[in-house]
Order: C-alpha cells, then sequence, then structure tokens
C-alpha cells in the first residue's frame, strides 16, 4: 500500500499562517520544530514535514481503517534533504513509514510506504487539476492527492496513460 500528499506551495502561502503562535507546537514534535527553525527555508521544512506526515497517515488509514489524523502524534525522523529530493521516516502509532518526496518551485510531493521497495516501484503522474475533470479516475490510481493548482497520482506495478514519472 501507498500514500501520497502534495501541497501547492502558493496555496498553502494564500490559505495557511503557520508562523501564528500555537500553531507549530500543535502540528509539529519539538525535533520536528527544530528542523523547521534552523532550515534555510522554513517554509519549505513545514510543507516538507506536513506532505511526510501526511502521506504516512494515508497508509496507516487504509491499512487499518483509523481515520483519526492527530499529526502531533506522527513523528518525522532520519529526514536527508538534498536540494530538490528528500528521503525520512514517519513513525505512527509504531508502524514505521518510509518516504521519499520531490521539492518542486511550486509544490512538494511525498509518497510513503512500510516498506522501501514500494517507493522505488511506484509510478508518479502530477499535472494540473481541474476540479471538474475527473477523467484520471478511469485510470485507477493506486493513491489519489490534489490540492491548489495540483493533481497528484500514485500507480503500483504499472504505469498509466500518458508519459509519467518514475519515483525510482
Amino acid at each position: 500500500m501507498i500514500g501520497n500528499d502534495i501541497v501547492d506551495l502558493g496555496q498553502a502561502a494564500k490559505e495557511s499562517n503557520w508562523q501564528r503562535k500555537g500553531y507549530l507546537d500543535k502540528i509539529f514534535t519539538a525535533e520536528e520544530r527544530f528542523l523547521i527553525s534552523t532550515a534555510g527555508d522554513p517554509g519549505i521544512m513545514v510543507w516538507l514535514l506536513w506532505t511526510m506526515k501526511e502521506s504516512a497517515y494515508k497508509v496507516h488509514s487504509r491499512e487499518t481503517k483509523i481515520r483519526t489524523f492527530t499529526p502531533g502524534c506522527i513523528a518525522c525522523s532520519n529526514l536527508i534533504l538534498l536540494s530538490e529530493i528528500a528521503t525520512g521516516n514517519v513513525n505512527y502509532e509504531d508502524q514505521n513509514y518510509f518516504t521519499a518526496s520531490s521539492i518542486h518551485e511550486n509544490y512538494i510531493h511525498t509518497i510513503a510506504a512500510q516498506h522501501k521497495t514500494v517507493l522505488k516501484e511506484a509510478c508518479i503522474r502530477i499535472s494540473l487539476y481541474d476540479p471538474l475533470n475527473v477523467d484520471y479516475k478511469s485510470t485507477q490510481p493506486d493513491c489519489v492527492s490534489h490540492h491548489g493548482s495540483y493533481l497528484a497520482l500514485i500507480y503500483l506495478n504499472r504505469h498509466p496513460p500518458g508519459s509519467p514519472q518514475s519515483a525510482g
């Protein structure tokens, strides 16, 4: 099973005031708040950690059928950040998830799975999101995420129509 999350950085800048008092304390662990406070671009770090948590939550909730999202109880660790890519781990209710992220000028996208091999098998397709166009559903993605102007589709062990990106 795989999870994925995408954040449109322009939309996030308009809709979220992550710098307001108490916001980071509700969502991030002390270690994560340290990463944010020492990052070259704290906003990018906020949304990177958020997408890691959200993508792991999606896997976890599909496996357990429990749909309670409590980001403060989801901990990111072992973050390795290299320019436009990142890898890390997410721990949620004693389950460990591996993550792979891509950081672009306009969005951050993360995939998560319990096994690293699943991340390598993932075929990623990111496109502009039109809420009126649901044609992508006919391609039967294994996981869907959208935010603002972007739609992220994940396919496991197969390629969707078109020319997708590979995560590997």
